[in-house]
């Protein structure tokens, strides 16, 4: 791929940072930027909550776009260009072909826990930084996923279509109380372990498998393998990412070694269950019930048809995406995402992202600030910090960090040199972008 090199924002107003600095909003919002925050373009697609624009907005960027559903890949290249910050939710797949189409691209704000559609290996290449709010909704899930429990084994759902069709079901056949079950979480992570603190509350006895060492929350037990998970839990619920570790991983086979008459739940991601297979197993009544929240195949948006292989099934509840649609949820994803990106935006941090390094710096008095990303060959912060010193130019504070394909430092130099020091950086070999922030 040909290396662009994006420029933004070079011409710095002077600008000291008092001694007493504290890394606060309020300086964020009353701080000059080399690039006036009026001109920078903000594009949010899927209508992510209020709070996101009006945190935006109360910091003083201006343009921003809020758009209601996603974008095909064809519109959403004409979309991104000239476009600085770009925010989504799940539907917005951000391509190779629109990364190289946003000439101005800066960050993309994933208002979501995931980030899986999005190319990070292409926005990795491109120095875009990525970031999402992993832990925003989690309990939102967590408290759906135990109610979903109670519904599935009391069979409330029977019981409410017979109701709706003026049948009056009253008995307790195949009605079972929660407390004393096995419950099995695959995935302990952010959402698996707020569902076992949950779960034990309600008296459930909890297991859990994960393929990396987590410590368990209270009572919990760790399971040695998936098949020992499966075999002895009353209820099992899926907690994890979509990748090569986790694709079906609930197929012919393993629901084949999951305990009969158990309960399966997948709100985690829709290309982990083969519902193909999971259809079989209710309709034989090998597992007594399900709920699916997340679907290979789903609807671009609200109102479009849905189409599943388990719809018409009495024992399976089937939800649209909205295991971590709530509104607080929505407002602490905003909040969450769009502070990363603002802290990006005016000082270069770049924590929680997921291409470009991580780096924290805190700025130093009587600086300017550059950003500079680079392709991850040797030489290149040796080079720099000797065509900066044999221009006399001091650097008050700087940082690394790198990951496989690309480099970034920020380095905070004395504001008198700073136009300098910005033109040996950008004809630094192997530079993908460089930025000015204060």
């Amino acid at each position: 791929m040909t290396d662009k090199l994006k420029l933004i924002g070079h011409q710095a107003p002077p600008f000291c940072v008092p001694s007493d600095f504290v890394y606060s909003r309020c300086f964020m919002k009353t701080q000059p930027t080399s690039y006036p925050r009026g001109k920078v373009k903000i594009l949010l697609l899927e209508n992510p909550a209020d709070s996101a624009v009006e945190e935006f907005r109360s910091h003083g960027y201006t343009k921003v776009k809020r758009l209601p559903g996603a974008l095909p890949e064809e519109e959403l290249i004409d979309a991104v260009k000239g476009v600085h910050i770009l925010g989504i939710r799940s539907k917005t797949k951000i391509t190779e072909a629109v990364l190289e189409a946003a000439d101005k691209l800066l960050a993309v704000g994933c208002f979501c826990i995931g980030t899986n559609q999005v190319d990070l290996g292409a926005a990795t290449r491109e120095g875009v930084a990525v970031f999402n709010a992993p832990y925003s909704n989690t309990r939102s899930v967590a408290e759906l996923v135990i109610g979903l429990f109670v519904m599935l084994i009391r069979r409330i759902s029977d019981k409410n279509i017979a109701a709706h069709g003026g049948i009056w079901e009253k008995d307790a056949a195949g009605s079972y109380e929660l407390r004393g079950k096995r419950l099995g979480i695959i995935g302990y992570g952010n959402i698996g372990s707020q569902v076992s603190v949950l779960a034990e509350a309600m008296g459930l006895d909890v297991h859990y498998y994960d393929i990396a060492t987590k410590l368990p929350h209270g009572n919990a037990t760790p399971s040695r393998s998936l098949k020992d998970l499966l075999n002895g839990s009353d209820i099992v619920t899926l907690h994890v990412p979509s990748d090569e570790t986790t694709r079906w991983m609930i197929n012919e086979k393993t629901l084949g070694e999951i305990k009969k008459g158990a309960i399966l739940v997948n709100y985690s991601r829709g290309d982990v269950v083969d519902l193909k297979a999971l259809k079989k197993r209710l309709k034989s009544g090998y597992l007594s019930g399900a709920a699916i929240d997340v679907f290979p195949e789903e609807p671009k948006k609200k109102g479009d048809r849905f189409d599943c292989d388990l719809r018409g099934l009495s024992n399976v509840i089937l939800t649209p995406h909205i295991g971590g649609s709530t509104q607080e949820a929505q407002v602490s994803i905003g909040l969450d995402a769009a502070a990363k990106l603002l802290k990006y935006l005016e000082f270069g941090t770049t924590t929680g992202s997921h291409t470009v390094p991580q780096v924290n710096l805190p700025p130093q008095a009587g600086t300017h600030r550059i950003l500079h990303i680079h392709r991850n060959i040797p030489g290149v912060l040796s080079q720099i910090n000797t065509e900066l010193s044999d221009e006399g130019i001091n650097i008050v504070g700087q940082y690394l960090s790198t990951n496989p394909e690309i480099g970034y430092v920020i380095l905070d130099i004395d504001s008198e040199l700073s136009k300098k020091a910005f033109e040996i950086l950008k004809r630094t070999e192997g530079t993908i972008k460089i930025r000015m922030v204060y």
